[in-house]
């Protein structure tokens, strides 16, 4: 009965980890599109809904707590608590990053853009398509394709740098003009670059909870 109920338990977590991924999602999706269609209402919802997932994080981190402590739990199981809580931690970080990016663009206000936004959609894209396949590989405890998701992130590193290179190119031209946006612009891709970096993190998490092993990628 006890195992029973730590396996309930332990499915419970996964299933708040799950929504935390759709919220993640969500506030990525919402952010970047509330940059391209320059809607500051839309960014200030992305800004609302963090709450919703800092809920969901300290309850899983709470929770996760209580079963180590109380269910003294052995091996697998151990290892998967550990690495629920530390993916909800990551997750809270991702939407964090989002939450910044809607204030950014709260703070440029519907403003003209400086430079044409064509690689930080590309950025975002890249995001959502990691977060989708975490999630499956969460779902189906799926090592090799959390690994594969992980190598994604070298795509955004490139775009980073491309859109930090072409800002900065910018700004050199009009100075007086182009700076503050320019900076923001560049804060911007740097927060969709963490985000990669933070799920880079969850997938070696995946891992860690289905083979034991704690590896680095990237």
């Amino acid at each position: 009965m006890a195992s029973t109920n730590l396996e309930m338990s332990i499915n419970t977590l996964k299933e708040y980890i799950i929504r935390m991924m759709d919220k993640c999602e969500k506030a990525i999706d919402l952010s970047i599109k509330s940059m391209l269609t320059k809607d500051i209402e839309l960014a200030k919802k992305v800004i609302d809904d963090d709450d919703d997932i800092d809920i969901l994080r300290e309850y899983i981190r709470d929770r996760s707590i209580e079963l180590m402590a109380l269910k003294q739990p052995m091996a697998r199981d151990l290892r998967e608590i550990y690495a629920l809580a530390d993916i909800s931690a990551e997750l809270e970080r991702i939407g964090d990053y989002a939450e910044n990016i809607a204030s950014e663009v709260v703070s440029i206000a519907g403003e003209d853009y400086i430079k044409e936004l064509i690689d930080i959609p590309k950025m975002a894209q890249y995001c959502l398509d990691m977060i989708e396949g975490i999630k499956s590989a969460f779902l189906n405890q799926d090592a090799d394709l959390s690994y594969k998701v992980a190598l994604m992130d070298k795509e955004i590193d490139i775009l980073y740098y491309k859109v930090r290179e072409d800002c900065l190119k910018v700004m050199h031209e009009n100075p007086e003009k182009n700076i503050t946006q320019g900076v923001k612009l560049v804060f911007t891709a740097r927060y969709l670059e963490r985000i990669g970096d933070h799920i880079t993190n969850i997938c070696e998490k995946i891992i860690y909870a289905r083979n034991g092993k704690m590896i680095e990628i990237g």
